[in-house]
């Protein structure tokens, strides 16, 4: 391998890059994914710390466990996993491009760091804090964890004096932000392709999909087909970005179809978005008792937040949380919020979607022998895509010939790809539920009448066993 381009470095960056990667104050650890990962002095200053730390007690898949008992893994081995990848990722373009491409121990260090700390700003139960408990409570304020990370690896370098250049220090959250839509400073022009391997905004390929698609896998016990090793192998940088081998395309297809499948079968399976439905409510019934929005600005509070908040509602003998107490309570004996039925939004339908309420089904009761109320039901509005929404991916991924004679990188066409892949790119999902399992019956009348008036038809595949009954 080449040597690291770092003659042009600070002193002040060359010794701090020095004390880094001393071998004599690094640690190993065995993943059940990468197998040994090797952590260097800097990022063990960030992981022995209580912020850090704090990741073990937030589960990747957030409440998907209760479905799928093996999905209990959390974002601490996912993190450091990613750190793992992204430092393999630039060591291998620097072994095949380090002179053309200029690839500095400086570049090394600050990707690595960016994948370590990328989810430190995630919140209890992972993507259900900030998409579906947040929105509910903030009114119309943006709160994203890409944001909070950023913010939570300011407060972690202050409070634990950790030393680090202030220019790394600065990529690094210029990183942990490049799939955000928040926007980038004109710094990232320089050596732009960097910024994509930890979250890549420009065509959504990055370590970070490599590493969450095998893990969660392998947690819930579904089989992987999807080579990452292939891709980093054999990628190369043109003009400024990470392009791939044309021949493979159909690898790169099979990672966002396997994306796609998790989100099918784990992320948004139908139980366990009545779980998150429930737990949502209760969180929504314990937000003014143990403020949990108060927390959301301040790092130094919100670090304290975790998934252990489900036992502390669980288990407080406070009057005002007896409600949520109760729908913890229904979780635990199985009562669950009553799945009724899903319906599939046309696809002529879709660019004027709106997500559906529960009072767009309240209001689409025609007769019935009991009169809903909100509050009795609940809707999901489940989006599945390829990462580009209604679009091909690929249409946004560079490629390159095989033989990697010519430096011209260029994009593949949906004629020129094979007829097998899918003519559609995104799914819009529907799915309503009763809180309440005597009202099932006349949830579900609403909610065909719903279909009826919204699209002119009525799903038939998922009726549930009341309904089948009712029908003989």
């Amino acid at each position: 391998m080449g040597a690291f381009c770092n003659e042009e470095l600070p002193l002040s960056q060359k010794l701090s890059f020095a004390s880094a990667h001393d071998r004599r104050f690094s640690k190993h650890v065995l993943d059940n994914v990468h197998g040994t990962i090797t952590l260097d002095p800097l990022s063990l200053r960030f992981i022995d710390t209580e912020q850090f730390q704090r990741l073990r007690d937030l589960k990747q898949l957030g409440l998907a466990y209760m479905v799928y008992p093996g999905a209990v893994h959390s974002r601490f081995e996912h993190s450091l996993g990613v750190y793992w990848l992204a430092g393999e990722a630039v060591t291998k373009l620097q072994t095949h491009q380090g002179s053309e491409l200029g690839i500095d121990r400086f570049d090394l260090q600050t990707v690595k760091i960016a994948g370590l700390l990328h989810d430190i700003g995630h919140g209890p139960f992972s993507h259900l804090f900030e998409r579906a408990f947040l929105p509910r409570v903030l009114n119309g304020a943006k709160w994203s964890h890409e944001e909070m990370s950023v913010r939570m690896v300011d407060y972690i370098v202050d409070e634990h004096n950790i030393e680090i250049d202030s220019q790394s220090l600065k990529r690094v959250k210029e990183m942990i932000l490049a799939s955000s839509e928040i926007a980038l400073p004109k710094s990232m022009k320089e050596k732009h392709f960097l910024y994509d391997i930890v979250a890549n905004g420009r065509n959504g390929i990055d370590v970070d999909k490599f590493d969450y698609i095998a893990r969660d896998c392998r947690a819930c016990g579904l089989g992987c087909n999807f080579q990452f090793e292939r891709l980093m192998e054999t990628m190369r940088v043109l003009g400024d970005e990470i392009c791939y081998r044309s021949k493979d395309y159909l690898t790169i297809h099979k990672l966002f179809a396997t994306r796609a499948d998790l989100y099918r079968t784990v992320y948004t399976h139908a139980k366990v978005k009545a779980i998150e439905l429930m737990f949502v409510d209760a969180l929504l019934e314990t937000n003014n008792c143990l403020g949990i929005t108060s927390h959301v600005d301040d790092p130094a509070e919100y670090w304290k937040l975790d998934d252990t908040i489900l036992k502390t509602i669980e288990t407080s003998p406070k009057q005002e949380l007896t409600e949520a107490k109760k729908i913890i309570s229904r979780i635990r004996r199985r009562d669950l919020y009553q799945f009724c039925n899903e319906y599939a939004v046309p696809k002529d339908q879709l660019d004027h979607f709106k997500d559906v309420t529960p009072q767009d089904i309240v209001c689409s009761q025609k007769t019935s022998e009991v009169m809903l109320r909100e509050e009795d039901v609940a809707v999901s509005n489940v989006r599945i895509d390829l990462t580009r929404g209604r679009h091909n991916p690929l249409e946004s991924i560079k490629f390159f010939k095989q033989d990697y004679e010519t430096e011209d990188s260029f994009s593949i066409q949906d004629d020129r790809i094979s007829h097998l892949l899918p003519a559609s790119y995104q799914d819009m999902i529907v799915r309503v539920y009763s809180k309440k399992a005597e009202l099932v019956e006349a949830v579900s009348d609403a909610f065909e009448n719903f279909q009826m008036r919204t699209y002119g038809t009525k799903a038939q595949v998922h009726s549930t066993p009341e309904k089948k009954k009712r029908r003989v």
